[in-house]
């Protein structure tokens, strides 16, 4: 069993991972999975807040509001951070189940995914320097 200090060294490993992991995306022109993959850098720095703060696990969900409220740290946020978790939300199920796989790929140019890539790495150094 993982102590608390465990628990969240494993979920901020997780999010280092996957923030690299979108970077190759972007440098491969994998523009879909740049979405996806910073919506797992923050649902994941997000788990890591709440086992700190909770010293509980988790819940079992991909909803980045509802992880950043349990936590209570959504009333902290500012607006631009709790923008960028609007922006997040959507790309969990619309990349990992592509209803409109076209339109999203239009959505998700490079230049768009350079720009949410940066506004995920902002909100991630946030919640990490509240750790």
């Amino acid at each position: 069993m993982l102590d608390t200090n465990e628990k969240l060294k494993y979920w901020l490993e997780l999010a280092e991972y996957d923030l690299e992991t979108a970077k190759v995306m972007l440098d491969g022109g994998r523009h879909l999975y740049v979405g996806f993959m910073c919506h797992q850098v923050i649902e994941k720095a997000l788990k890591g807040y709440y086992v700190s703060v909770l010293a509980d696990d988790p819940p079992f969900t991909h909803n980045l509001t509802i992880l950043a409220r349990k936590s209570g740290v959504l009333g902290t946020l500012s607006d631009e951070h709790k923008d960028t978790i609007d922006l997040l939300e959507p790309l969990n199920v619309e990349a990992r189940y592509p209803t409109a796989k076209d339109k999203l790929l239009k959505a998700l140019t490079g230049q768009r995914c350079i720009s949410v890539l940066k506004r995920t790495e902002a909100l991630f150094t946030w919640i990490k320097a509240r750790l």
